[in-house]
């Protein structure tokens, strides 16, 4: 995948600089049990049209069993657009129905752990961004109007977890599902080398969610599938799943999922990798 370069170090450039062995010297890198990462640009997936969520796009980079990655991290925001913003990502939706998704690219650095530590009231609560369609970090991104360098407000955490590499991967395919009134969405459980980051829209679902319900920490398991890529979830395909809300008892439901809006494991591999992987020129079809 061809990729763009300017004046800040972004995802793309840390991994650059990692593979020719420059990380630990030229980012001051520190082990992933250290209390707090120094500020960096995080970019990001958008998705959703009642309401805006925002996917941070993960790295690991595994040296000696530690994630090094200022990107080690899972988190899921809810954005709190302005009507003018709004009004802006809604125009450039009907203007560009192919757009295969949206993405932020941050115009400052910030520490991630901010915009979801404490969950309730987290330290950071906005910062400022560029909006395009398709993959900012690629050359067929496309601005969207009144929609750069723009003061974005974060409304809700929906879920923030740092990768621990002593924890253990589960064995099933999992899913994180979120959403709000009718739009739900699944985003792959991300936990250690090889991963993947996959997130589809909610096209029938068994059961009823209110939005109380999906304040609370929702996850979909998968018994019957093993936690690879192989395996994952394809649009329009009904399958049986358990689904626990927060603390609550696993119940059995049927979901389908809608056409996949992302799909990468390349940056999620202990070494990372820019380039498209077989498995995602497949699935680009």
């Amino acid at each position: 995948m061809a990729i763009r370069r300017d004046f800040r170090l972004g995802r793309r450039d840390f991994l650059q600089m990692a593979s020719v062995g420059g990380l630990a010297l030229g980012l001051g890198a520190r082990p992933a049990s250290a209390q707090e990462d120094g500020p960096s640009f995080h970019g990001m997936l958008m998705l959703g049209e009642e309401s805006v969520f925002f996917s941070h796009l993960p790295m690991f980079h595994e040296v000696d069993k530690e994630f090094l990655s200022p990107h080690r991290y899972q988190v899921i925001l809810e954005a709190a657009f302005t009507r003018e913003q709004r009004e802006a990502y809604a125009k450039d939706r009907r203007d560009n129905p192919g757009t295969p998704f949206y993405s932020v690219e941050p115009t400052e650095e910030f520490v991630l752990t901010h915009l979801f530590t404490p969950t309730t009231t987290p330290q950071r609560t906005s910062f400022s961004c560029n909006i395009f369609g398709d993959h900012f970090e690629t050359p067929s991104r496309r601005a969207v109007p009144g929609l750069q360098r723009t003061q974005v407000k974060i409304g809700r955490v929906v879920h923030g977890r740092k990768f621990d590499p002593r924890v253990t991967k589960p064995a099933a395919l999992e899913y994180l599902l979120f959403g709000r009134g009718k739009e739900r969405f699944l985003a792959h459980a991300i936990f250690a080398p090889p991963d993947f980051d996959h997130v589809l829209p909610v096209q029938f679902l068994s059961v009823e969610l209110s939005d109380a319900d999906l304040s609370k920490d929702v996850r979909v398991v998968f018994p019957d599938r093993k936690n690879d890529l192989a395996e994952r979830l394809q649009p329009r395909q009904r399958v049986e799943a358990m689904l626990r809300i927060g603390s609550g008892q696993p119940a059995k439901v049927q979901i389908e999922a809608g056409p996949r809006i992302y799909f990468e494991e390349g940056e999620l591999r202990a070494k990372p990798t820019t380039q498209p992987t077989p498995e995602e020129i497949k699935d680009k079809g």
